[in-house]
């Protein structure tokens, strides 16, 4: 009976079998690396090519390669041979004098490097230029801009209303509220120039004011759901307003939470003497200049890309229906922003900014 070729026995010492565990273990080495790392192991095992092949689901040929490649060259077998194609004509150190000036230096006449200035500077191409920034996940044509809190309380407030998004109370309503404040009803002195194939949408550079409207609202952090209503000016009077909207709104024997930010209007006299009659209502004050710290902003940017930016008004009436039909569109179908840093990961993250701040030299 034919039984194929016989199997040359496989010896793995001491050495070898520890680093193919290693390597069969490491989720950092290449999945490749690591199915060649088990197939030898069970094979030195005394396992048939068979056996080895179900263990590790693939095929008997693959096992076998593997298995005789390793019995020749031993650990070096396993590890991909090289490729063939051009040589490289950028070196390392070219790579690292890329990376060094772009990291630690600016070009004589502007803020930052482009790709024709680097390449000027190194005479590498452009496209070589561009493919190290993309393999180092460098843009220095990007800039991006941050602001730190100076609120001496700002470790207590961060975990407060975070605490409040993560483990809200019990038999109570968190609501993050906020004004939109200024929101500007521009016509374009031109007819819009519909999208066509081949054609973006096209509207004049130029606008005509016609007035402005502050948006007042207050998030459902459980729900998504939003109230909101609009006013011409951006006063306690109208802040006032506004509460005992969301009175009306919130069903009776609930604790309220308000999320508000440090706007005078939200500290008035008025204010405090409508909130001390209600002992059930709960302001919580952001950190100063901690914005994203209140959930009703990411609403505020979905309704300002989605509604308002590209938006053609000829008055203020016709900006404030179109603000309170979004409204009604999304609270057919509320989806909450669910918030997933704790408060220990967002204060861990400002720690190491403030320290990279600390030693910029700066």
């Amino acid at each position: 009976m034919r039984t194929g070729r016989p199997k040359l026995e496989l010896v793995l010492s001491q050495y070898e079998k520890d680093k193919l565990k290693q390597w069969s273990r490491r989720g950092t080495v290449a999945q490749r690396l690591a199915l060649r790392s088990r197939i030898v192991l069970f094979c030195g095992s005394g396992m048939s090519n068979k056996e080895v092949a179900a263990k590790v689901g693939t095929s008997g040929q693959t096992v076998c390669k593997w298995r005789e490649r390793f019995r020749r060259g031993r650990l070096e077998a396993l590890a991909d041979e090289p490729r063939p194609g051009a040589p490289r004509t950028v070196t390392d150190a070219q790579v690292e004098e890329v990376i060094t000036r772009t990291l630690e230096s600016t070009p004589k006449n502007a803020t930052h490097w482009s790709t024709r200035s680097m390449s000027k500077a190194t005479g590498l191409s452009q496209t070589a230029i561009s493919r190290i920034w993309r393999a180092f996940s460098l843009q220095p044509h990007r800039s991006e801009t941050f602001k730190l809190s100076t609120d001496p309380f700002f470790v207590e407030k961060v975990r407060d209303i975070i605490g409040l998004y993560m483990n809200p109370p019990e038999h109570a309503v968190v609501l993050s509220v906020d004004e939109k404040s200024q929101v500007q009803a521009l016509d374009r002195t031109q007819p819009l120039l519909p999208m066509a194939p081949g054609h973006l949408e096209r509207h004049s550079h130029d606008y005509v004011r016609h007035g402005t409207t502050s948006l007042f609202a207050a998030l459902d952090v459980a729900t998504g759901r939003v109230i909101g209503e609009c006013h011409r000016r951006h006063r306690h009077q109208e802040f006032l307003k506004f509460l005992k909207l969301l009175e009306a709104a919130v069903e009776p024997g609930l604790d309220v939470h308000l999320i508000v930010d440090n706007y005078g209007t939200h500290k008035t006299p008025g204010i405090k003497r409508w909130l001390a009659q209600r002992p059930h209502w709960h302001l919580h004050f952001t950190p100063t200049s901690a914005s994203w710290l209140n959930l009703v902003e990411r609403f505020f940017g979905e309704i300002t890309q989605k509604r308002i930016r590209r938006g053609a008004f000829r008055s203020v009436g016709e900006l404030e229906h179109a603000i309170q039909d979004y409204l009604k569109c999304h609270n057919e179908n509320p989806q909450p922003f669910v918030w997933t840093a704790s408060a220990d990961h967002v204060l861990g993250k400002i720690g190491r900014l403030c320290k990279r701040i600390n030693d910029s030299g700066h």
